[in-house]
């Protein structure tokens, strides 16, 4: 880390705001702040700031996206960057929001099938987890969603439950469970490695609960295993994102459960 880096590092927190306050982060990724007019580097702007990190942080990681790596890829120094991105946590806000992207238009499929809707909508939020997976750790699930493609995302999954009979509560704690269902399966998929050999893996774990299970001990989980419960077959971990087999199960109760209180209300 240059003496630029820790400066700007040292810098968080610093701009102490009232409580109800924007955070800054928030504040740049939505262009709510001033940006600079003139300076040596006029063909600079946050969104290749932003672009050049994530293209940093796919190569190589998120740690290897320091303000003074990024402002090498763009040819400046790191002061320069510094002008429009006040911290790294900062930095790091707009490159997830950047990163995942806007969200793809709806196939002609899923109009009007919230069920259908959903299902696409769960696929494009896996695919851009899978594409960069360092950013996976960082989106936000303590709270609401705030920067703007991850309201866009929001707002899109609203409009599949437009006809619904859900409150607006519960179809903004439909998209939220959603979605967290979504980053619970790939956090998972990556934290084996993101290897295809899924197979293998679960075979190897299926020894281990053999050995280490019988009749008189974990015996409902012996039987599980014996079951095939943890056996994989052919199946390969979700490179494809559009192939989503290894996560369809628990995806499928979450519609169901959705369905339920869908069809609950419509009998009311």
């Amino acid at each position: 880390m240059d003496a630029m880096d820790a400066a700007g590092e040292g810098r968080r927190g610093e701009d102490k705001r009232d409580a109800g306050a924007v955070p800054a982060s928030v504040e740049a990724a939505w262009g709510l702040r001033p940006r600079p007019q003139k300076g040596p580097k006029r063909g600079l702007t946050l969104d290749g700031i932003v672009a050049a990190a994530v293209a940093v942080a796919d190569a190589e990681g998120l740690e290897a996206a320091s303000m003074g790596r990024v402002a090498k890829e763009l040819g400046v120094s790191t002061m320069a960057l510094y002008r429009y991105v006040a911290t790294k946590d900062e930095l790091v806000t707009l490159m997830v929001d950047g990163a995942f992207g806007p969200p793809p238009p709806l196939p002609a499929e899923a109009e009007g099938d919230w069920r259908a809707g959903l299902r696409h909508w769960y696929q494009a939020v896996g695919k851009a987890m899978f594409a960069h997976p360092w950013a996976v750790a960082h989106v936000p699930s303590g709270g609401p969603p705030v920067t703007p493609n991850q309201l866009a995302a929001l707002d899109q999954a609203l409009y599949i439950l437009r006809d619904t009979p859900l409150t607006e509560f519960e179809k903004v704690a439909t998209a939220l469970l959603v979605s967290n269902q979504v980053r619970a399966e790939v956090t998972i998929a990556l934290a084996m490695g993101g290897s295809p050999d899924v197979e293998r893996l679960m075979n190897e774990y299926s020894r281990f609960l053999l050995r280490v299970s019988d009749a008189g001990h974990l015996p409902h989980l012996r039987t599980a295993v014996e079951g095939g419960a943890f056996d994989e077959g052919d199946a390969e971990a979700p490179q494809n994102p559009s192939d989503y087999d290894e996560f369809a199960f628990g995806l499928e109760r979450v519609l169901d459960g959705i369905e339920a209180l869908i069809n609950g209300r419509r009998r009311d």
